[in-house]
């Protein structure tokens, strides 16, 4: 090969290879480009989420109902499902198994009723007794206050009352209208759930049929996936409630504390109201236990509500959740902690199964671009879908 051969190989070799490397800027600008394309888009993407939060928030008074209306369907459409395959009629199912549920709690009510007045004369003596300990305790060392400087206490506690005897009376007025309120939805949320478990299974067909064809498959799926998370959670809400009633009933016996019965009973339900209802259900253990059994047996009963609640809030709870759920138990903790800090005891309740919704909504979408994209293993979205409690996150 000639000298002027060789030199244009290289000429050409140098201009290929200038060809293949971009200039930097260009780079840069390419790569900045993108991260101003996703950025936009995030800042979209949260603008609609405030938005649709302000929308709830302005609804929350019918939103509220039907979420409760909802979490009572999970519950209550089993059984009525269960009669409908033996042949009886959808509305007569539904009636029947939501005055039977209804049916069982003023049972409760009223098999709790003899014992909460049998007792009554033991609590208000302890009371008593208790009130009378306190005063001895303040006229003996370290206070020495006397019987006259202990009333005059009193009397400055009574004038003080007296004073802020409208403050009360408003606040008294405000308690009342939330009382009113919560047993309006509760209403409200009972009537909802009766249709729910009545017509639910037409709810998702018309949704398919107003989404069209091909959106509407897609909302039937991920619908149908977060009913069954839904339901996972409140079974094993319902669980985890019923443990803690359970041993927390089983030392106030070996304690012989009164109302025994009772407050098992108001643990179980107040489980269902995450951090208020527990800490409303232990407070009321540990003050029965006070002025009936004393100070020791108080404390005693303090450290096995202590007990039960960390094994229940940190063990079995978060086992129980994440296996119903399909959701890692770091997530479930996370959910509950962000919900409760940001909405209160609404928003503890609710944060595990958005939680859950939204890890739904990812799990479909995710096999949606895998069946797009071809990747292996990508899920047929004709196929039924797989159990909630067979997938995690």
């Amino acid at each position: 090969m000639s000298g002027t051969d060789g030199g244009r190989c290289l000429e050409a070799g140098a201009d290929r290879s200038g060809e293949e490397r971009a200039d930097r800027g260009a780079v840069i600008a390419a790569g900045m480009t993108t991260l101003a394309t996703w950025s936009l888009r995030l800042v979209l993407v949260a603008a609609g989420a405030v938005l649709i939060g302000l929308l709830i928030g302005q609804l929350w008074v019918i939103v509220w109902p039907v979420l409760l209306g909802v979490i009572l369907a999970t519950v209550l459409r089993p059984p009525v499902a269960w009669l409908i395959r033996r042949g009886l009629p959808p509305a007569p199912a539904a009636l029947l198994v939501v005055a039977g549920a209804l049916g069982v709690l003023v049972l409760i009510g009223v098999l709790l009723a003899p014992s909460v007045v049998g007792q009554a004369d033991e609590i208000a003596a302890g009371a008593s007794a208790g009130l009378q300990q306190i005063q001895t305790w303040l006229s003996g060392p370290p206070f020495n206050l006397g019987e006259g400087q202990i009333g005059a206490a009193l009397n400055s506690i009574t004038g003080q009352l007296q004073a802020s005897a409208s403050a009360i009376a408003s606040g008294v007025l405000v308690t009342v209208g939330a009382v009113a309120s919560g047993l309006l939805n509760a209403v409200l949320a009972i009537v909802l759930a009766f249709f729910f478990v009545k017509d639910g299974p037409r709810f998702l067909p018309w949704l398919h049929r107003v989404a069209g064809q091909r959106a509407g498959r897609h909302l039937e799926e991920v619908l149908r996936r977060a009913w069954r998370g839904l339901g996972g959670f409140i079974r094993a809400q319902a669980l985890v409630s019923l443990v803690d009633a359970v041993f927390i009933g089983i030392g106030l016996v070996i304690v012989g504390v009164p109302l025994a019965l009772p407050l098992a009973v108001l643990t179980f339900f107040g489980g269902f109201i995450p951090i208020v209802g527990a800490l409303v259900a232990g407070a009321a253990a540990v003050l029965v236990a006070l002025v009936t059994k004393g100070l020791t047996s108080a404390l005693i009963v303090l450290g096995i509500i202590i007990l039960v609640q960390q094994i229940e809030g940190n063990v079995l709870q978060p086992l129980l959740q994440s296996r119903s759920l399909g959701l890692h138990a770091v997530v479930v903790l996370l959910a509950v902690t962000a919900g409760g800090s940001l909405y209160g005891i609404a928003g503890a309740f609710l944060a595990v199964p958005v939680a859950a919704v939204a890890a739904e909504v990812l799990r479909y979408l995710g096999e949606q671009i895998d069946r797009r994209s071809g990747a292996a293993g990508a899920a047929d979205p004709d196929r039924a879908a797989p159990d909630a409690e067979s997938v995690t996150v």
